[in-house]
């Protein structure tokens, strides 16, 4: 990319990267230096006021000096002993200061408000509403007076430019945003802190980016809930990866790193699987499968409608064929100062 830019370009390019790689440098040379530094100081200087304290008492006592050569030796010796200590004290506080700005940003980015929630439960029977429901990023307006209802068992999709509210609306629904203004409510109770843990507990999410660990099929779907196999074996099944995994090793099939062994497909089934094990009342898909092919894309739809027949369905996506079968679809705009 940088060599298809023009001359200046290039040469600012250049010398901004320069200016980075030198001061890089200059601070692995400070820090190497610092590091040999205090044991070669320590030795230098330690031996010369040995050898400077003798001069000066052969000077003065030029007759006889042997009674304070015991007292001397003691001294030389102690000295020897504590240079590997105090030599590997003044290194590591080197060390330390040398990182100590990296400990401060993870320490700042470590920095993060608990939320204080309560375990009362919410029931949902009827239908989500939200009622002026306003949304701001800091000083950026996403959502503004938000009025929608969403029945049990219906099926709903968001569709719209990038930027224009799909995710956050959506994430405002499930509970992992709360909004600046306006209230949400199921079967007409108000979702606050009382209960805001439950009712996230009874969301299904299937993200666009599934992310596994380098563990086995049960612990990936699983995630860290308490392990029902009977219950593990029927979701599997419903998000049809059962029958391949029993040409593996089963449950107990180790898929490698981000599931490197799996295919896309079979990744986004086993987060359908996760999805399902928590016997969820609301499945939301954000943009689920826009990185698969048409076909498996069909395919994957199919099962998800199929699973989530009695169940309600939020689903934000691109392609008309993933929400052709919505009841509801509704058309995110751009939010303006103008609109």
């Amino acid at each position: 990319h940088i060599k298809l830019q023009d001359k200046n370009r290039m040469n600012s390019t250049a010398a901004e990267f320069s200016m980075v790689v030198d001061e890089y440098a200059k601070a692995n040379i400070a820090n190497t230096f610092f590091s040999s530094f205090p044991r070669v100081f320590l030795e230098a200087s330690g031996f010369s006021l040995i050898v400077l304290l003798l001069i000066v008492l052969i000077y003065l006592n030029q007759s006889d000096i042997s009674y304070i050569l015991p007292t001397l030796s003691l001294f030389v010796l102690a000295l020897y002993r504590l240079l590997p200590s105090v030599n590997r004290i003044i290194s590591s506080y080197n060390t330390l200061m040398y990182y100590h700005k990296s400990i401060d940003v993870v320490s700042e980015e470590l920095k993060t408000s608990q939320e204080n929630l309560l375990t009362e439960s919410v029931e949902f029977n009827d239908e989500i509403e939200l009622k002026n429901v306003n949304f701001s990023y800091q000083e950026r307006v996403v959502l503004e007076s938000i009025n929608l209802t969403i029945s049990k068992g219906e099926k709903i999709a968001f569709i719209g430019e990038s930027g224009s509210g799909k995710s956050t609306l959506v994430d405002l629904i499930i509970g992992l945003f709360r909004p600046n203004k306006g209230e949400m409510r199921v079967d007409n109770t108000l979702i606050d802190e009382s209960n805001l843990q439950n009712w996230r507990s009874q969301i299904g999410y299937i993200p666009q980016q599934v992310y596994l660990i380098d563990e086995t099929i049960k612990e990936n779907v699983c995630c860290g809930r308490k392990l029902d196999t009977a219950l593990l074996d029927k979701v599997l099944k419903q998000a049809n990866i059962f029958d391949f995994l029993q040409t593996k090793q089963g449950i107990n099939t180790f898929i490698g790193e981000d599931g490197i062994q799996l295919s896309g497909g079979q990744k986004q089934r086993i987060a359908i699987a996760r999805a399902l094990y928590g016997q969820p009342e609301v499945f939301v898909l954000d943009e689920a499968t826009s990185a698969l092919d048409d076909k498996i894309e069909k395919k994957i739809m199919d099962e998800i409608y199929k699973i989530t027949k009695d169940k309600t369905l939020i689903v934000i996506a691109h392609r008309l064929s993933t929400i052709s079968r919505c009841d509801q679809i509704y058309n995110c705009l751009l939010y303006t100062s103008d609109a």
